[in-house]
């Protein structure tokens, strides 16, 4: 009896310390190049953005954050250069226990990002590649669309405005099948409550009811579960 209290007090010292549990993560890298700066872990609660930690650098780019996790979820590592410009600041990761790394260079800050460690972002980044496809051919049409030679041709316009529409539904689809697929994976809610809240309420309601009990009662779990319950009282007024 002795060594089991001995044993869960010591435990809560662990914790109470600092120590690393079971819903930990640990995001630690190196920002090649970086002398100045401050660098800040950051999320999105409630709409509003919120630092959990930062770190000032000065002439060394390792950086290490913790931080206790309800769930996994959407992160943001940002820098501040002091430079006056936000452009390529911030990094987009999907955040779980356990230990990340995040490798990058200071002058392409975002674009060249290594993240390893996390399951549920490298099923992001393989949504997100395929996405990007998409997004890119509606920015082709929409370019072609603005040409003064296509906007003085109706039949020219018209039929780029279906393939806009063509795409956009291809869009959808392959977003709604990504999150189908992969329903033991808390991107999953994530993609029908961020990217696709506004599909079909039949999709949505099938990838909420084909989500894993863990995932189900993740953050963006019970986004999505919220999300159907008002969608339905509204078609129902």
């Amino acid at each position: 009896m002795k060594k089991i209290l001995m044993v869960a007090v010591l435990a809560i010292v662990i914790i109470s310390c600092g120590g690393s549990t079971e819903n930990t993560m640990t995001v630690t890298g190196n920002v090649k190049g970086l002398k100045k700066g401050t660098l800040y872990l950051q999320y999105i609660a409630d709409t509003t953005l919120i630092t959990v930690d930062s770190l000032v650098v000065d002439g060394d780019g390792n950086f290490s954050f913790s931080t206790e996790l309800e769930s996994p979820e959407l992160f943001y590592l940002y820098l501040d250069k002091k430079d006056n410009n936000s452009i390529n600041d911030r990094i987009t990761f999907f955040g779980e226990p356990g230990n990340i790394t995040i490798n990058t260079n200071w002058n392409t800050f975002d674009l060249n990002a290594k993240i390893e460690g996390s399951k549920s972002n490298e099923k992001l980044k393989e949504y997100l590649e395929v996405m990007s496809k998409f997004n890119t051919k509606n920015l082709e049409y929409a370019r072609l669309s603005m040409d003064p030679k296509t906007q003085s041709d109706s039949v020219a316009f018209d039929s780029l405005q279906n393939l806009t529409n063509k795409n956009v539904k291809r869009g959808y689809l392959y977003a709604i099948n990504f999150a189908l697929n992969n329903a033991d994976s808390y991107v999953a809610p994530y993609i029908a409550v961020k990217e696709v809240s506004d599909a079909n309420l039949k999709y949505l309601d099938s990838i909420n009811n084909s989500l894993s009990p863990e995932v189900a009662k993740s953050k963006y779990g019970q986004e999505l579960k919220e999300h159907l319950e008002v969608a339905k009282k509204e078609a129902k007024q």
